[in-house]
């Protein structure tokens, strides 16, 4: 069983009931779900040379809701990033938005995610460029995460940050206690602060609709070492071109639920949750971006703009240069299932060919 069974059997009921209020992405989501690696997608078309027998492969879909599309691109990301890291201590700074604010969030999405990203790493340079703490720019690598492991909306940014700051006279500085980067409650605290200032500027009338006491209450923000990052970045990895839930978790559906498996935060023991296949796809759904939004953002130094900072920082760190990346793997070869002879490919259609 995968997604794409899924939305089979319970998305005609799912678009009965919420059709008329589904955000277009959503419904893009589910189309594009159920056409992966089917005609509608089209393919490309082999012969075997040995046997003379055709065969057709159908292609992806592309789209990053899909559960069955993605994994190439992410091994791609996790090789270019680990490229550019740094002989220093990293962190892993998750930076979350209380309970109250989420429903205000998840309405405004377009809205809010952008603003999130941007804020949670203006505060981060805030409190990093005081020099009680840091004295330095940081370099920032953020993804944008929204669920739990039981699909709950729970938006969040994860950033990978090195332990180095670079100082506007370009020297370097560095933690004195290599387990502690920042104050977790005054960068909390300056978000908290910066995304209500934000809000009231571009928003002032969606503003007045976010509840009084969420501006009052602590936020939650962690900060914990990561080694030399590439556990981190590894873990970064999974959320880059990955969906809200893989087909491995999906364990059994009937005409009217669907069961997925999960494992519990703290315990580590292993769970399962039944959900109506209405309320699985309501879940799914509300964790599928916004069209043209980027998960993933480089701020600080580590910016697509700072090139220039960033190889004063590799410089001044002594970081070895990239090694040459090897050449790409030859494709494996589709062997034809009646003789396992090599097949070649004649090639691509817009849509399958008749049988």
């Amino acid at each position: 069983m995968d997604l794409a069974d899924v939305v089979r059997r319970h998305g005609p009921a799912y678009l009965a009931q919420y059709g008329a209020r589904m955000p277009a992405a959503h419904r893009q989501a589910l189309e594009a779900i159920v056409r992966c690696h089917t005609a509608a997608c089209g393919g490309s078309l082999y012969v075997c040379d040995a046997c003379g027998e055709p065969h057709f492969a159908y292609h992806r879909c592309g789209h990053r809701a899909c559960g069955q599309c993605g994994f190439a691109q992410a091994e791609e990301w996790r090789t270019r990033q680990g490229e550019r890291l740094l002989p220093v201590p990293y962190f892993l700074i998750t930076c979350t938005i209380p309970e109250g604010l989420r429903a205000f969030f998840r309405q405004h999405q377009s809205l809010c995610y952008g603003m999130l990203m941007q804020e949670s790493a203006a505060a981060l340079q805030d409190v990093a460029r005081q020099p009680r703490y840091l004295g330095g720019e940081l370099g920032l690598l953020g993804v944008l995460h929204t669920w739990t492991r039981q699909l709950v909306y729970h938006p969040h940014v994860h950033y990978l940050v090195p332990g180095v700051g670079l100082g506007e006279d370009g020297t370097l500085s560095f933690p004195q206690n290599p387990d502690y980067l920042l104050p977790v409650q005054r960068v909390s605290a300056r978000l908290r602060a910066r995304l209500r200032q934000r809000l009231r500027t571009k928003a002032p009338e969606l503003s007045r609709q976010v509840p009084g006491a969420v501006w009052r209450q602590p936020w939650v923000l962690h900060c914990q070492p990561a080694g030399r990052g590439p556990e981190a970045l590894s873990y970064l990895s999974r959320y880059i071109y990955k969906t809200a839930i893989s087909s491995a978790r999906l364990l059994s559906q009937d005409d009217r639920t669907v069961t997925f498996g999960y494992r519990e935060s703290g315990t580590g023991q292993e769970r399962t949750c039944t959900l109506s296949g209405e309320e699985f796809l309501r879940r799914f759904l509300q964790h599928v971006l916004p069209k043209g939004f980027h998960r993933v953002r480089h701020f600080g130094w580590l910016s697509p703009a700072a090139k220039a900072h960033f190889q004063q920082v590799a410089a001044l760190l002594d970081a070895p240069a990239p090694l040459p990346r090897p050449a790409a793997p030859r494709p494996v070869e589709l062997l034809c299932p009646h003789c396992q002879k090599p097949l070649r490919r004649l090639g691509s259609f817009g849509r399958a060919p008749p049988p």
